[in-house]
């Protein structure tokens, strides 16, 4: 069904307005998602909006498939990328969603619509070799040196995203009984197991370290700090750009060629448990997946593993 051409339009379609504001309120107190993820779907919605705007729907009951077919469409032409796209059209696919919840839409006009198709991309991963590698061209000799090396066994040794590693705290810490307590998406508690080598350098940043880096905050005049483990320089929680600077520091002195992202340390995680041997669902369990299928992505990375070695060990490969 097409919507005929509107003989009038709203300049500002408050009821729309409105919907996208309670669904925000929605994903960010009753879902508990980062303030940067809503950031990022107000900054979709606020796109998809305007575009109602002109085409002179004005209330979230009346937009159609064709609306969203069209407003896709557009987005393309717009060259954005279909990655972009995709993560797009999956934030309205949860807008309408939710208007069906509540009762302000009869039906969800997003269900039948498929995404852009995606090429194919498997998660970076290290070698364990450039692990180490990576881990030994840390300089220990000073205390940010101690730290750091603390910082990258310890998102490794649990396969952390950045946002858990970051915010990971002193009373969260059992180290004793070989475990940490994390708090994932969504505000999901999960339990991590760590190895020896996380402990070690993790009780020695703590005991060694992360006393005098909370030292410099309270003599420059900060108020009482967090409970953050891991500190920068002044004291102070640290900030996702500067672990991605300390990690490129290292990933260059370690001479690692490879592009690393700060997940690239969580992707290494997953991917060398299951080469190990793990089982599937006890790597999910540890990554706090809710859905088995993403943490599938890994197994991809295990078979394009086992594929190269063919190719390089086998006598017709």
């Amino acid at each position: 069904m097409k919507r005929p051409n509107p003989t009038s339009r709203q300049k500002t379609p408050t009821a729309v307005t409105e919907s996208i504001e309670e669904y925000l309120g929605y994903i960010s107190i009753e879902r508990g998602l980062s303030a940067n993820t809503v950031a990022s779907y107000r900054s979709d919605l606020a796109s998809y909006e305007r575009y109602l705007e002109r085409v002179g729907v004005d209330r979230p009951d009346k937009i159609l498939e064709d609306d969203v077919r069209a407003y896709v469409r557009s987005r393309l032409v717009a060259q954005l990328s279909p990655r972009s796209v995709a993560r797009e059209l999956s934030c309205l696919r949860g807008y309408h969603r939710f208007l069906v919840f509540t009762g302000a839409a009869g039906s969800d006009p997003t269900a039948d619509i498929d995404g852009p198709r995606l090429p194919k991309t498997l998660p970076d991963v290290l070698a364990v070799h450039e692990i180490e590698a990576l881990f030994d061209a840390v300089d220990v000799s000073g205390p940010l040196g101690v730290r750091d090396r603390a910082m990258l066994e310890m998102g490794y040794g649990a396969g952390l995203r950045v946002s858990e590693l970051l915010s990971l705290t002193i009373a969260n810490l059992f180290l004793d009984d070989e475990f940490i307590l994390v708090m994932g998406k969504g505000s999901k508690e999960r339990i991590i197991p760590i190895g020896r080598k996380a402990i070690e350098w993790t009780l020695r940043y703590r005991g060694d370290v992360r006393p005098g880096l909370a030292a410099h905050a309270s003599h420059g005049g900060a108020s009482a700090l967090t409970d953050v483990l891991f500190l920068n320089a002044r004291g102070r929680p640290l900030s996702r750009m500067g672990f991605w600077k300390i990690l490129q520091k290292h990933v260059v002195c370690a001479g690692i060629r490879e592009r690393v992202k700060p997940h690239t340390l969580r992707h290494s995680f997953a991917t060398h448990l299951l080469e190990g041997g793990a089982d599937l669902r006890a790597v999910q369990e540890m990554l706090g997946h809710s859905d088995i299928s993403t943490t599938q992505i890994y197994t991809s990375v295990d078979r394009e593993y086992l594929k190269e070695i063919h190719r390089s060990f086998h006598p017709r490969g």
